[in-house]
């Protein structure tokens, strides 16, 4: 026996011992699943589930990679869940687009996903228990807020339950890989601003062709040869189109932030955000009334952003994220004193924040 074939029955020595070990997990995952029958508690708890993950972390010591770790723990547990009860979770659709692969990274590929064609109707899937969950895309590091989701967030009894960032490469996809035959090139609107850039100084005489999702844009592309499509890499796969050229987006790094959204509020885990919505009253030093609570509980603000509220001209709608659970004493000390100065105020939601 070679060295090499005793270093592969030890690989397969190990196998054994993690399959066996991932039985014993699947079976404490099914009473579990009683447990939380017999109790009434949620199947899907991301505060769990995020401790998980940091836990693992912490104690590898490789040389399994820390980001492989992670994938494959996903999946287990993913798979563990859907034993304890099968999971349905809406996202903006088709298959292949960013929404798709963010509701796959958090929930893993055991989950029931559920296309649906726009924000407003992934809210609505959610609302009616057709599912339990939903994910929708929030904002781009590029491009900024996507004003679809912030307006469903206002007129939604639906809470922020947990939040995903993702690293979005575009890539310019085809059926082959000559750029010169290229006359028209499909994409998302999103997709299309990230990648402006490239388009004028590749393609700068090109028709550019809005479409409703990524994926929708590498589906036309399929079927016209002398058409090309912005879309990401599962896309290429799924409609079997060559990766003309990677990574065209405009700034190398290019994210995105999902938000998953559901009925029920999510427990504090240590380590969450909390996002408001709230309008103030039109006075001197209002903006200073508005951040004066949180400065002086030492609350770090991470974001503030305002848009026009609809209602009224020249009125605006806050949006703010801060550091802290709605649960934690100075957050929700905070937020009372806010709620003080403003015309409205409505809680989002508090999770844990995605690292």
């Amino acid at each position: 026996m070679t060295e090499l074939d005793d270093l592969r029955n030890k690989i397969d020595a190990l196998d054994a011992q993690i399959l066996s070990l991932l039985n014993e997990r699947a079976k404490i995952a099914v009473r579990i699943g009683e447990v939380k029958r017999e109790t009434g508690a949620e199947a899907y708890a991301p505060g769990r589930e995020s401790e998980i993950f940091e836990s693992l972390a912490r104690r590898n010591n490789g040389p399994f990679p820390a980001e492989g770790l992670r994938a494959v723990f996903r999946e287990i547990v993913s798979a563990c869940r859907s034993l304890e009860k099968p999971l349905r979770v809406a996202y903006l659709g088709p298959e292949a687009t960013f929404t798709h692969l963010a509701c796959l990274r958090r929930f893993g590929s055991s989950v029931e996903a559920v296309p649906v064609e726009t924000i407003p109707g992934v809210f609505k899937e959610v609302e009616r228990g057709g599912t339990e969950f939903g994910v929708v895309p929030v904002e781009n590091s590029t491009e900024g807020v996507i004003n679809y989701t912030v307006d469903s967030l206002i007129d939604s009894d639906l809470k922020i339950t947990s939040e995903i960032l993702l690293d979005v490469s575009q890539h310019l996809l085809a059926a082959g890989r000559d750029l010169s035959r290229v006359k028209k090139v499909y994409s998302h609107p999103q997709a299309v601003a990230q990648c402006r850039g490239w388009l004028e100084k590749n393609l700068p005489r090109v028709e550019i062709v809005e479409v409703s999702s990524t994926a929708k844009a590498a589906e036309m592309a399929a079927k016209d040869p002398d058409a090309a499509a912005i879309a990401s890499e599962a896309a290429a796969t799924l409609y079997r189109l060559e990766i003309v050229e990677p990574k065209i987006e405009d700034r190398p790094n290019n994210q995105t932030r999902f938000l998953v959204i559901g009925r029920k509020e999510t427990p504090r885990t240590g380590r969450d955000k909390t996002s408001l919505v709230f309008s103030i009253k039109d006075r001197p030093g209002a903006l200073y009334k508005m951040l004066e609570p949180f400065a002086n509980r030492g609350i770090n603000l991470t974001r503030l952003d305002a848009r026009p509220s609809k209602q009224r001209t020249w009125e605006y709608l806050f949006f703010m994220d801060l550091a802290g659970h709605v649960e934690d004493p100075s957050v929700r000390e905070a937020v009372e004193a806010l709620r003080g100065e403003c015309l409205f105020l409505k809680v989002l939601g508090s999770y844990p924040a995605d690292l």
